[in-house]
């Protein structure tokens, strides 16, 4: 009898905590505007640090940096000329444009969400948690639609199975959100993320391997395998048996006033749809298999000067080309035997409603591209990062626990900023330089930033897809708010966040690569 008011005093508690974050949230402006508010200010510090002739010596080199003023003659007609270049050679849009058109074609084609039908529908009762946990951490390939196809499906599979349907609902929406930048395989946010850090390492000397898509590969598996095995556990021995305690409903409430209603999708597959995901499976293994075969070839041209792959070479440049036909051949031998692409002109069609999709970020692409470039020209972020990097050696942060710091701290803001490009383009231009300079790979940093950018996104009411997934909610819940939500996801946030930490300190301590060519820290010259 006395737990009920613990309950709902915790309850409360949650919800004063969610207001406030809400309210800090709701004063930040549009993410545009607020990098377009940073050009600002970026502009007018450096116009002042010129006019103080502010200089910065690189540890390691000879030469001095001068800081350059935005309000100058120098820096106006430098802005004035390369406005259009300042976007177009915004590393991420060559990187993720072309993934983007392939992705497309696998996911409008209907690839992609028949093989999460039939993940899910093959999966026996006892090891739903562990597949919604699977389709969950990987549906990152699918981008931010994972989070509105995932949870529904999820819920529908576990009814289906005598389980509770919320359980697969809030844990399908757990793993996606929570562990949303990694995945087994290499996926646009990858090359998004690359294109970022390299744009911030590219006039840094010194600055270690090239930061590839494939640059945390390691990493995101590892973390991947242990992040779907905590959230399975967590469903099946945390979120589900508490649900039942609670008397949560089984069985959808209609209510006159509701406006969304889940999405039903049938887990069994046609024949037609058997029939495409095999020569879909077909069509990856020979595209694998052409690749294989032209780069293990003793005088392949995508072999490096000294006949290897590593640290860099052709094929490590091709990742971006290797992405795109392992998405979009699959993609189109789908479609065509099942007639979601009948003619040629699907194609573009499909590719275009990705592009559209993606609007939003070229839009914001725009300001990220003149803020990256007004940073690299005018030199503040070296001045801070070498400024940061004397500040950290004077306290002694400089180890492990300076990297700990920083993915507490990228927790914190993601918290109000969702946008895992925006939140990167804006950290790695102070933290990639400052880490550099204290000898760290920006590969390992980059890892380092996917931890705190994923495991707290589901605790923040700014994140849009929280609304989608508390209205689905109320059709089991109706009386549920976002502090339900909230409640339900910290245990999958809290143990992420720690387990992840955790992955990180393994590859730290025991000098792991983090990817192909890319390890911990930058090798002594």
């Amino acid at each position: 009898m006395s737990s009920q008011p613990s309950l709902t005093r915790r309850s409360a508690l949650i919800d004063r905590v969610l207001g406030g974050i809400e309210r800090v949230g709701n004063k930040l402006p549009d993410p545009f505007i607020l990098f377009l508010l940073l050009f600002g200010i970026t502009a007018v510090a450096s116009t002042a640090m010129a006019w103080a002739n502010v200089t910065v010596q690189l540890p390691g080199t000879d030469e001095i940096t001068v800081v350059k003023g935005f309000f100058t003659a120098e820096g106006l007609t430098w802005f004035t000329q390369n406005i259009g270049v300042n976007y177009l050679g915004f590393p991420p849009l060559a990187t993720v444009l072309p993934i983007l058109l392939a992705v497309g074609v696998a996911e409008k084609s209907g690839l992609l969400a028949a093989l999460i039908r039939k993940a899910f529908g093959s999966a026996p009762r006892w090891s739903l948690p562990y597949a919604v946990a699977f389709v969950g951490v990987v549906g990152s390939i699918m981008s931010d639609a994972a989070f509105v196809v995932i949870p529904p499906l999820a819920a529908m599979v576990f009814k289906a199975a005598g389980r509770h349907p919320v359980a697969g609902l809030l844990g399908g929406f757990a793993a996606v959100g929570a562990g949303y930048s990694t995945s087994l395989f290499v996926t646009s946010l990858d090359a998004l993320f690359a294109g970022i850090t390299t744009s911030v390492t590219q006039n840094l000397p010194n600055a270690g391997s090239a930061v590839t898509p494939v640059s945390n590969y390691f990493f995101n598996v590892a973390s991947a395998l242990v992040l779907i095995a905590l959230a399975g556990f967590i469903i099946d021995r945390i979120l589900e048996p508490r649900l039942g305690r609670q008397g949560i409903a089984r069985e959808e409430i209609l209510d006159d006033d509701a406006v969304l209603v889940p999405t039903v999708m049938n887990t069994r597959l046609t024949d037609t749809e058997n029939r495409g995901l095999f020569w879909a499976f077909v069509a990856g293994v020979v595209v694998a298999a052409v690749i294989l075969i032209g780069v293990l070839l003793p005088e392949s041209p995508w072999r490096n000067e000294d006949g290897e792959f590593l640290p860099r070479s052709p094929l490590l440049s091709s990742i971006v080309f290797i992405v795109f036909a392992m998405f979009a051949i699959p993609g189109l031998v789908y479609g065509k035997i099942t007639g979601s692409i009948a003619r040629g002109s699907d194609v573009p069609r499909v590719m275009g409603q990705a592009i559209k999709d993606m609007s939003g970020f070229l839009v914001l692409a725009f300001i990220l591209g003149q803020f990256i470039a007004l940073f690299n020209f005018s030199g503040i972020g070296s001045w801070l990062a070498v400024a940061g990097a004397g500040g950290l050696e004077s306290i002694g942060l400089t180890g492990f626990s300076a990297v700990v710091a920083f993915v507490l701290l990228a927790s914190l803001l993601n918290l109000f900023i969702i946008s895992g490009s925006a939140m990167w383009t804006l950290m790695a231009a102070v933290f990639v330089p400052l880490f550099v300079l204290l000898g760290y790979e920006p590969a390992f940093i980059q890892g380092a930033f996917r931890v705190g950018d994923s495991a707290t996104q589901v605790l923040t009411p700014l994140n849009p897809y929280m609304i989608v997934l508390l209205t689905m909610l109320r059709k089991y819940e109706p009386q549920a708010g976002l502090g339900t939500v909230i409640a339900r996801m910290l245990p999958f946030a809290v143990t992420f966040w720690l387990a992840w930490v955790g992955v990180l300190s393994v590859f730290y301590f025991f000098d792991l690569p983090m990817g192909p060519g890319n390890g911990i820290m930058i090798p002594q010259q």
